[in-house]
C-alpha cells in the first residue's frame, strides 16, 4: 500500500480500515495488526524494532513503502559476517521504505535460498536529512502471525554447559533470550523457535530465527492481547545508540529464518546445510582436519620445547597429525596472571624460539598450531604499563578483573592494528598452520577513552566490528589457515564467528556425558563439522567422572575430533586404543562432515540411551552412534531397533553401528544423592556395579 506503513495486503475500504480511512482509531488499528517491520512511538505498543530519536530529542519513526527491487544473488553486508550465494543459488527482494519527516530511508532484504528452504532478513537505515539521528534500537527481523498454542525453543547454559535445549509454552507477554555480555555468552544463545504441540524430530510445524552476530543480542516472543505473536531478533538495545550523521548509514546483522513442516529434524538439516553452502567460507569446509593433540590439559602452563616435542614423537606414533601449543607461551605467562598483550616468544620455555620448534615438530611429522587470546590485555604486561587508555574503562573507576584481565578497547583503529600484527608477526614467523582464538571474558565497565561521549553507547558494536575486522584481515593474509575460535569455551559460538573460522570450540568441558547434552543442542542448528570435540583423560578434569576411553572417542567423533592430554603419561590400555580411533576418524570424517544428520534417541529426555545418525545424501551409507551397548541389545533389542528404524527411513542395509558403553555411571560427580542414580541404571548395571557406587559430592568433584 503506497503511502500506508508496511502492512500485509489489505482493502482500505473494508474492516478493520487502515489509518487512511479512519484516522480516529489508528493506534487500535497498528496496536492490533500484523506488522512487517513495526516502528516505535506512533501507537503499535507491542515490541517495535526500530526506534529513532531526532535532532530536538523526540523518539518516533513511521515508515512508508517507496520501491523494491528483486534481483538474483545477495549483496555482502558491509564490516560484517553474512550468508553468501550465486545468481543460481538466492534471489533476493529489497523493499524500501522512507519516513518523510526524518528523511530517513529504511531496506528490508529478504534473500531466498530456496534448496535450504531458508530466508536471511537484513535492515539497512540511512540518514537522507541535514540533522543528526540517534538510532535508539534497530532489530534485523520481525514476524507476526496467530498463535497456534506454540512453545518456545530456546538453548540456555553456563560455562563448562553450554547449549541445553529448554522448551516451553508461550505465555501472554513477552519472553526472551538476550546477552549483553558483549558476547553471544554462554548462558543464552541468539536462537529461538516457536513449536506447534506436539513437535518432535519427525513432526510438527516450526518457525525458527538465528541471529548471524558475536555480540549483545535479543531474540523475543511476545504473545499478545489479541492472542497473536511477535517474534523479533537483534541486537540488545540496552546500552547501544548510533549516531547517524547527514548521509551516515547503517547495517544491522543477518537473521537466518527457517521454516519446517516436518519437525525440528527438517529444521536441523536445513540449518546444517545452509552454514556448510552459505556461511563458512573456509578452504577447510569440505576437507579432512587434521587430528591434533592439544597440550592444555596435558601441562597447563608447565611446559618446554622438550616436553612438546615428547608429546609430538608419541602422537605421532599413534596417527595424530598436529601439535597445538595453548597458553603459556609468551611472555612471563607461567600463571594466568600476567602477560596478555606480550606477544612475543618466552625463550626461556621454548628454547631454541619458535620456528625452531615448529621445525622440530614438523620433522617428527607433525603439522603445529598456536593458542592466541588477542583482544585481551594483563594488568601485569608491559601493554598496560606503556597504554593503559588501551584498555575498556571507565576512568576514576577501578576497573573489574575477570580471570587476571581486561579487555583491549577494539573501537581504536590504533588498538586493531597492533593486536593484529601481534598474531600476523609470529605466523609469518614459522610454518603454523592452525590458530586457536579465545577469548577468556566478557565485557564490563563500558567507556572508551577513544570515543567522545556522545558515541560511548556505541562501544559494545564498535568492539564486535574490530573483532570482526581483525579476523577479516587474518584469513586474506593466511587463507590456508585453519582458524578455530573459542571463548572460555563456547560463549562465542555463533553464525558469525562461523563465517570466519569452520569450527568452533564446543565447551571447556570434555566430559564425554556431559558433552552428550552440550552437542545434542549445538546440532540442534549448527554441523557437527563446526563442532570442536576432544579426547581428554579421567577423571575428568572439570566434573570429576571416569568414563570409558571408548566412550570418549565416540562422543568426540561427533566433532572436529581431536585430543587433550599428556599422551606420554596415558595408561597402556588406553593408548592402544587411539590408533583404533584415529582409523575410526578417517574412516566416517566425510560422512559426519557432509552427511545428514538425525537425532534418534536423547539421554536428556531419557536419562539413559543416546543416539544420532549422520546420512550421505543419496542415502547409501548410514552412520548410527549409540550408548547402547551389547548387553542392551541383548536384554532389551534397543539397539536392534534402532537399526532396523534407520534402515527403513533411510532405505538402506549400508549401515555402520558404533557403541558407547554406559559404564560411566560409576562415578556419581553431578548428583548429590546416590539415589539419584539408581533411577536410570538398569538392574543388571546395579548389581554389576553395586561395590562400585560411590556418593560423591559435587562440590568435591
Amino acid at each position: 500500500l503506497h503511502g500506508e506503513p508496511d502492512l500485509y495486503p489489505l482493502r482500505m475500504d473494508e474492516p478493520p480500515f487502515t489509518p487512511s480511512v479512519n484516522k480516529r482509531e489508528k493506534s487500535s488499528f497498528l496496536d492490533r495488526f500484523p506488522m512487517e517491520y513495526p516502528t516505535g512511538g506512533v501507537g503499535d505498543y507491542r515490541e517495535s524494532c526500530l526506534n529513532i530519536r531526532n535532532a530536538q530529542g523526540r523518539m518516533g519513526c513511521e515508515i512508508f513503502f517507496d520501491s523494491y527491487e528483486i534481483f538474483k544473488g545477495k549483496r555482502p553486508l558491509t564490516g560484517l559476517p553474512a550468508s553468501f550465494g550465486t545468481e543460481d543459488e538466492v534471489e533476493t527482494l529489497e523493499i524500501t521504505c522512507k519516513d518523510p519527516v526524518l528523511d530517513l530511508v529504511v531496506v528490508l532484504s529478504y534473500s531466498v535460498f530456496t534448496k535450504e528452504n531458508v530466508i536471511t532478513r537484513s535492515v539497512r537505515v540511512k540518514n537522507e536529512g541535514s540533522e543528526a539521528l540517534k538510532v535508539e534500537k534497530i532489530y534485523s527481523a520481525c514476524l507476526d502471525m496467530d498463535n497456534e498454542d506454540f512453545e518456545m525453543l530456546s538453548l540456555h547454559g553456563s560455562w563448562g554447559r553450554e547449549r541445553h535445549i529448554q522448551q516451553g509454552a508461550l505465555r501472554y507477554g513477552k519472553q526472551l533470550v538476550s546477552s549483553g555480555k558483549g558476547e553471544s555468552s554462554h548462558q543464552e544463545h541468539p536462537f529461538v523457535a516457536l513449536v506447534t504441540p506436539g513437535t518432535d524430530q519427525e513432526r510438527g510445524e516450526v518457525y525458527a530465527m538465528h541471529f548471524v552476530y558475536s555480540g549483545n543480542f535479543i531474540g523475543q516472543v511476545e504473545r499478545c492481547q489479541f492472542d497473536t505473536v511477535r517474534m523479533v531478533m537483534g541486537i540488545n538495545q540496552e546500552e547501544f545508540c548510533w549516531n547517524l550523521k547527514a548521509g551516515d548509514e547503517f547495517q544491522a546483522p543477518e537473521v537466518v529464518m527457517v521454516y519446517s513442516a516436518e519437525g525440528l529434524g527438517k529444521m536441523t538439516r536445513s540449518y546444517h546445510a545452509f552454514y556448510r553452502r552459505h556461511m563458512i567460507r573456509s578452504p577447510y569446509n569440505h576437507k579432512k582436519r587434521p587430528i591434533l593433540i592439544n597440550n592444555w590439559e596435558a601441562t597447563y602452563f608447565d611446559f618446554d620445547t622438550d616436553k612438546l616435542l615428547d608429546i609430538a614423537r608419541e602422537a605421532k606414533k599413534d596417527g595424530i597429525e598436529m601439535l597445538v601449543m595453548d597458553d603459556g607461551w609468551f611472555g612471563k605467562r607461567n600463571k594466568d596472571d600476567s602477560s596478555l598483550g606480550d606477544w612475543v616468544v618466552n625463550e626461556e620455555k621454548i628454547k631454541g624460539g619458535l620456528k625452531n620448534l615448529v621445525d622440530k615438530v614438523n620433522e617428527i611429522g607433525l603439522e603445529f598450531g598456536i593458542w592466541f587470546e588477542p583482544e585481551m590485555i594483563s594488568p601485569d604486561s608491559d601493554l598496560y604499563r606503556e597504554h593503559p587508555e588501551w584498555a575498556i574503562q571507565i576512568p576514576g573507576r577501578e576497573a573489574t578483573e575477570i580471570r587476571c584481565q581486561y579487555v583491549l578497547d577494539l573501537s581504536r583503529p590504533e588498538v586493531q592494528d597492533y593486536a593484529y600484527e601481534c598474531v600476523a608477526k609470529i605466523l609469518r614467523s614459522a610454518n603454523i598452520k592452525y590458530v586457536k582464538w579465545d577469548m577468556n571474558r566478557q565485557l564490563s565497565d563500558l567507556g572508551s577513552t577513544y570515543l567522545d561521549k556522545d558515541s560511548q553507547q556505541e562501544l559494545f558494536h564498535r568492539y564486535v566490528l574490530g573483532m570482526y575486522a581483525m579476523q577479516e584481515r587474518l584469513i586474506q593474509e593466511f587463507p590456508d589457515l585453519l582458524l578455530e575460535n573459542c571463548s572460555g569455551g563456547g560463549a562465542r559460538f555463533d553464525p558469525g564467528m562461523l563465517y570466519y573460522s569452520p569450527q568452533i570450540w564446543c565447551s571447556d568441558d570434555t566430559d564425554a556425558i556431559e558433552r552428550l547434552e552440550i552437542q545434542e543442542g549445538t546440532a540442534l542448528i549448527y554441523p557437527l563439522c563446526s563442532m570442536g570435540a576432544h579426547v581428554s583423560v579421567c577423571p575428568n578434569h572439570t566434573v570429576g567422572r571416569v568414563t570409558p576411553f571408548t566412550t570418549r572417542g565416540h562422543v568426540a567423533l561427533a566433532g572436529t575430533f581431536g585430543y587433550e592430554l599428556d599422551i606420554t603419561k596415558l595408561p597402556e590400555e588406553e593408548r592402544k586404543l587411539i590408533p583404533e580411533q584415529t582409523a575410526m576418524y578417517h574412516k566416517y570424517h566425510e560422512l559426519i562432515r557432509e552427511g545428514e544428520y538425525y537425532r534418534i534417541l536423547s539421554s536428556r529426555e531419557n536419562h539413559r540411551s543416546d543416539c544420532w545418525a549422520v546420512a550421505s545424501e543419496d542415502k547409501s551409507e548410514v552412520l548410527v552412534s549409540s550408548n547402547l551397548g551389547a548387553s542392551a541389545n541383548e536384554n532389551d533389542g534397543a539397539s536392534a531397533e534402532s537399526i532396523q528404524m534407520i534402515q527403513s527411513r533411510f532405505m538402506t542395509q549400508s549401515v555402520d553401528v558404533f557403541f558407547a558403553d554406559y559404564d560411566f555411571f560409576y562415578s556419581l560427580g553431578e548428583f548429590d544423592y546416590l539415589a539419584d542414580i539408581r533411577e536410570y541404571l538398569p538392574e543388571e548395571l546395579l548389581e554389576k556395579y553395586k561395590d562400585d557406587l560411590v556418593y560423591v559430592k559435587s562440590t568435591e568433584t
